[in-house]
Parts: structure tokens; sequence; C-alpha cells
């Protein structure tokens, strides 16, 4: 590290990550030594042998530091290690620990955080996937079909955003506008990009660095892990009073029409629109496995169904459900 080379706090959120948490600590290492980072691991309550190897990685490296978070999320897990190790530090940088990155990903984000001026440098999220089912979501994933053109879904060549995959924030932004709101348990960084925008810090979308997301390998995983994505943005949209946007209000209409399927027996019109979604997922499923040659990926189509339904079904309960009484100023 360079004498005017700001210093980081990398945080790792994890919940039973034993077989990839050494591996990661691996990596983040040499990050760390060169940024004159600690590495700070908040482990939920992991019951399956993580805590036991972050411990022998901080044995061995007086960087590698085990944090233990009673609230089990990520949001908390975030604003524990910042508000226990983040004095003295210039920038938080989070790390998944279901993740995939790059050797220098650290380094390109303060690279980039320092030559933009951003107070968050955020990423693209790129899907892979080793099963069929895992495969399958990773295609519905990448594509515009299963995430409306988010564009921290996609590469990007480096560009100014209103959210994204978050990876690296000024300490002194995130606790200017109170960190994480520990209620969400999806959808807190886009509730974060939010407030953050509102106290006037601009977000960056790296075009230098990028990481790999691992999604779920089942399908019922899927559809619950999009039912917590839906009931997080149905969350953003009552605290903020904003509108969905475009690409986000096509999905509401997946489960009124799921459920008009059940007038079919005495109106048959009624399942045409369940009809032409299912023909549209499907057929995308078939036409992107024919155009890579990739029989594997033929389920792309249903798990981008089952992603919608997830959502939009998330959504709906979280709007429909009685809502705290919001305080008065």
């Amino acid at each position: 590290m360079t004498q005017s080379t700001p210093s980081s706090l990398i945080v790792v959120p994890c919940l039973n990550e034993a077989a990839h948490i050494g591996a990661l600590l691996e990596q983040l290492r040499p990050a760390a030594a060169r940024l004159g980072a600690r590495i700070v691991v908040v482990d939920g309550g992991s019951a399956d042998g993580t805590q036991a190897i972050v411990e022998k990685a901080a044995a061995e490296d007086p960087r590698v530091i085990l944090l233990a978070n009673p609230k089990r999320i990520q949001s908390a897990a975030i604003n524990l290690a910042v508000s226990t190790f983040g004095d003295g530090a210039d920038y938080l940088i989070r790390i998944d620990a279901h993740g995939g990155y790059q050797a220098d990903y650290c380094d390109r984000l303060v690279e980039e955080a320092l030559a933009t001026g951003a107070d968050s440098v955020v990423v693209s999220m790129l899907t892979s996937g080793t099963g069929a089912v895992q495969k399958a979501v990773a295609a519905a994933q990448n594509s515009k079909l299963g995430t409306g053109g988010s564009k921290h879904r996609h590469m990007s060549a480096g560009e100014w955003v209103d959210h994204g995959h978050h990876a690296l924030m000024r300490i002194a932004a995130f606790r200017a506008v109170g960190g994480y709101d520990e209620s969400f348990s999806h959808n807190e960084d886009a509730e974060l990009d939010h407030r953050l925008r509102l106290a006037g810090c601009r977000i960056w979308m790296s075009g230098r660095t990028q990481m790999i997301y691992y999604p779920r390998s089942t399908l019922k995983g899927l559809f619950f892990q999009y039912l917590g994505y839906g009931r997080g943005r149905a969350k953003n949209v009552l605290k903020h009073r904003m509108m969905p946007k475009l690409r986000q209000m096509i999905p509401l209409l997946v489960f009124p029409v799921v459920l008009l399927t059940v007038f079919a027996p005495l109106f048959v019109l009624a399942a045409v629109p369940f009809l032409i979604w299912a023909a549209v997922c499907l057929g995308y499923g078939v036409v992107t496995a024919i155009g890579q040659r990739n029989p594997a990926i033929a389920l792309a189509g249903v798990s981008a169904m089952v992603m919608h339904l997830g959502w939009s079904v998330g959504f709906w309960l979280q709007l429909l459900s009685p809502q705290p009484a919001r305080e008065v100023a």
C-alpha cells in the first residue's frame, strides 16, 4: 500500500459457508495486505464449521477477524462491522461469501473510487452455474427476460447509475445516511442507494471489475429467494412512497394472472394471459438453448417463470399486509 492509498475495511457477511469461506479468505488476504485493510467476517451463527475455518485464518493472519452477528441478516452484519471497526478506514468493501472475484477486485474498486470521486462503486453481477438447474437459473438471471434489463445484471463500460450490486462505499457517506435499514432482509442495497442519492451522493458502476454470482440450485430455493426480493422491493416502495420502474411493474401482473386461471373452467379466456406468459418464457428457454447449442439451459424459461412468480407474490403479500403506523414529525 502506498502512503496515498486510503485504508479500507473488507466485510464478509456469511452464514454456513464452510464450502467457500476458506478459499475466499485466501484470495482476499493478499489484497488486504496491499490495501492495509482488515477482513471482518461477520457470521450469523453458522453450524457447519465456518467459524472454525475463519478462526484458523485469523490465527495465521491478524488482519482476519471473526465477528458474531446475532441478528443474522446481512444488513445488520455490515452495520455491525462498520460500527465496530470502521473508525480510521476510508472505504467499506462488501464481499459476498458465495461469490467469485478477480484477484485484483478490491484494488480496482479503490482505484475507481479515487479516479471518479464516487461515494459508492457498484459492480455488474454475472451469474454462473454448474448443475443443470443452476445453469438454467444462471441463463435466466443473465437475461432481460429474467431481470428486466437491470443494469447491474449485465456488463458495463463504466457509468453513473442509480443502483447496482454493492461493492465499495465511502464509510463517511455510509454513516451519514445511517447505514443499512435493518428491517430489510432483502433489497437493503437498493433502499440504501435511494437514501444516498437523496443525500447528493454519486454511485459509479465499475467498468473494470465485476463479480460472479452462483445462484440457487433448486427451483424451490429460487422461488423463496425471489419471494424475499419482491417483499423487499415493496417495502422500499412503501417506505419512500416511490413508483416502481416499468421493468418492475410488468412482473407484478404475474400473480394476478396466475390467480385468474382459477376462473378458466367457467370462462376459458381467463387462462389466456397465463398461457401467453408461459409461452413467452418457455419459448425463450428453448430458443436460448438452441442458440447456445446447450440443451442444459432449456429450463431457463421455467426458471424465469419461478423468478417472476416469486417476486410478484412477495411484492403483493408485502403491499397488502398491515403496515406499522408511520411516525409523524
